[in-house]
């Protein structure tokens, strides 16, 4: 057939773009699939970037939202969950079946890229809404009509394409809105805590102490032991953690002896990743936040450690927005992520004010945690601050350590919780360790000290009874003891004036309504006298007065005189008046010459 002319067939000549096929990318929407179906973690990043359209082959869309189906009801994400749901919903074969599903997870490189290989998706997907914005253009200039209104109509389907979204479905912004249903599915009570209960998972805390608590000491045994899953503060061992420690406070050699004092070295080591003085940028700043979440998302980390907080910044420690700017650019994208993060903080010189500088770095956290020296290698680990109120509050732990010569043993340093002897009428929590405040306010109290001494007597007091302890720490003593409630008075109360008698034990007790205040019966208040009573004298500590004047002023002359009744109402009369010869009070009698209770006119 020699007089057939065949038209040609070559797509790259064809430029209308009829014949050409869409941009579009398999292999990269396979990868996608599969890396979503290897781990859970990536879930959450693709989920940023798709919505589903965006994939060019229809069966690939389905299975993407048979995996945001399982992953938002909270269910695992694995081949044989996915097609168990997609033969529920009757679309396993439209898909290609269960072989099709492992397929996928054997095409997939490595699920770390799978939000890389979102991107390609997206930016496909985008190019498709170009060529096929400009269709629709050239079928507009085609069909004619008003001008002004097809240039309207060519700008909006323009900006259609540009914006990444098609008019029809949602933007990609809308994703941070709640889908209700699977969302009162979810049981977020039964939330897990990580190991040693200080934080769950996707948490962000702030460990606060001094420079002398060995904040590191703690978190990096604290971390290692969750990276290898064992056990730690008494809390049964879990699953390992993937953890990213990053440090810019210790050097090689300090990290190198504390691991192999908790007991660690090669091959137990677990899933921790520790990046040593790394050269990222300031966490304050967009790239500093995108170099981190970067060796986050490298290591598959679900913790990120900074060690310390403070020396990856750049701006003012003492500005608040320098802690905005770290939770704007790196924070908030961990947290988007499911990262928890552990960021340590010196104190400031107010430990009362907690961490040193703005107030501001504390407000996007979860919980606060101040951990403070108690002397003995006994440590306070407290929550100050908290944004759930799940987990217990305080810990007292105590650091165990070995000395191997100049070196610490290997495996001879652990942090474990404190215990002491529960014998009833012991001291227990705080106040069973020596050298706590709370320590010497039992001691004080047990000694029948005052409560309202001040710090000198108290100091000189506490020398006496051979009570051993910081200066600061008598002093908080002093101020625990001044400020505590009535309620936690000790049993051994003063003498009360009004009753003439001891109160009872425990405080006081509860008003009757014809007390006028607490300790004071009905019918026991004394005569009130005509003329009131001389004052006493003030007491020896704390202020108030005494009815029994202390020491020398028991023998003073004018306790010692004998008081003269008024003739007139029968009540003493001030010993300065009776001495100069009156016998009645001034109220009773009026002070005239010709009065005969005048010396004047005494006979």
């Amino acid at each position: 057939m020699e007089n057939v002319h065949r038209l040609p067939n070559d797509r790259a000549a064809d430029h209308d773009g009829f014949t050409r096929i869409p941009p579009q990318d398999l292999a990269a929407e396979q990868s996608v699939l599969g890396g979503m179906i290897l781990s859970r973690d990536v879930i959450t990043d693709i989920l940023a970037a798709l919505r589903g359209p965006e994939f060019y082959r229809p069966a690939h869309e389905t299975i993407f939202r048979a995996i945001v189906t399982l992953y938002t009801a909270g269910e695992p994400v694995d081949p044989i969950t996915l097609t168990d749901q997609l033969h529920r919903s009757g679309d396993l074969d439209r898909v290609g079946g269960a072989p099709y599903l492992h397929h996928l997870v054997q095409q997939t490189p490595t699920a770390a890229n799978a939000s890389y290989y979102a991107d390609i998706v997206r930016d496909r997907a985008r190019e498709r809404r170009v060529v096929e914005a400009g269709l629709r253009i050239t079928q507009l200039g085609y069909e004619g009509g008003d001008p002004d209104e097809m240039v309207t109509a060519v700008q909006a389907t323009a900006t259609d394409a540009t914006s990444g979204h098609r008019p029809d479905e949602p933007s990609h912004l809308t994703g941070a809105l709640l889908d209700w249903a699977p969302f009162f599915q979810t049981d977020f009570a039964s939330v897990e805590l990580l190991l040693g209960k200080l934080m769950a998972a996707g948490q962000q805390i702030t460990i606060v102490g001094d420079g002398k608590a060995g904040k590191s000491l703690f978190v990096q045994e604290w971390m290692w032991r969750m990276a290898s899953g064992q056990p730690f503060l008494s809390d049964h061992a879990h699953a390992p953690v993937s953890v990213l420690y990053v440090d810019a406070e210790n050097g090689h050699q300090d990290i190198q002896e504390r691991f192999i004092s908790y007991g660690a070295g090669p091959g137990r080591m677990g899933l921790l990743s520790y990046a040593s003085f790394p050269p990222i940028r300031p966490l304050d700043t967009p790239g500093g936040g995108a170099d981190l979440l970067a060796m986050a998302r490298e290591v598959e980390a679900q913790i990120v450690v900074l060690d310390t907080v403070s020396r990856f910044i750049s701006g003012p420690e003492n500005d608040s927005d320098t802690w905005l700017a770290l939770y704007r650019n790196t924070l908030l994208p961990l947290k988007r992520a499911g990262i928890g993060s552990v960021r340590l903080d010196h104190m400031g010189k107010d430990a009362e004010r907690g961490a040193r500088g703005s107030s501001a770095k504390t407000q996007d956290v979860d919980h606060v945690w101040t951990l403070s020296a108690q002397g003995g290698g006994t440590l306070l680990l407290r929550r100050t601050h908290t944004r759930t109120g799940i987990g217990p509050d305080q810990f007292v732990l105590h650091r165990q350590a070995r000395r191997d010569g100049e070196h610490w043993a290997p495996g001879g340093t652990r942090h474990v919780l404190a215990t002491w002897d529960e014998t009833p009428g012991t001291d227990t929590g705080l106040a069973a360790i020596p050298g706590t405040a709370e320590h010497i306010v039992a001691q004080l109290d047990r000694a029948q000290v005052p409560s309202d001494w001040g710090s000198p007597r108290v100091i000189k007091k506490c020398a006496e009874l051979g009570i051993r302890a910081a200066k600061s720490k008598i002093e908080e003593a002093v101020r625990i003891r001044k400020n505590r409630p009535a309620e936690d008075l000790p049993p051994h109360l003063p003498y009360s004036p009004v009753t003439k008698e001891d109160l009872p034990a425990g405080g006081p007790p509860n008003k009757t309504p014809a007390q006028t205040s607490p300790g004071e019966v009905e019918g026991t208040l004394p005569h009130v006298p005509a003329a009131p009573p001389s004052p006493r004298p003030p007491s020896q500590e704390g202020g108030g007065g005494a009815d029994h004047p202390r020491g020398a002023q028991k023998d003073h002359p004018r306790n010692t005189r004998p008081k003269t009744p008024c003739t007139v109402c029968g009540n003493p009369i001030a010993p300065e008046w009776a001495a100069r010869g009156y016998d009645t009070h001034t109220g009773c009698a009026e002070p005239h010459p010709d009065t005969p209770s005048h010396p004047h006119n005494a006979a």
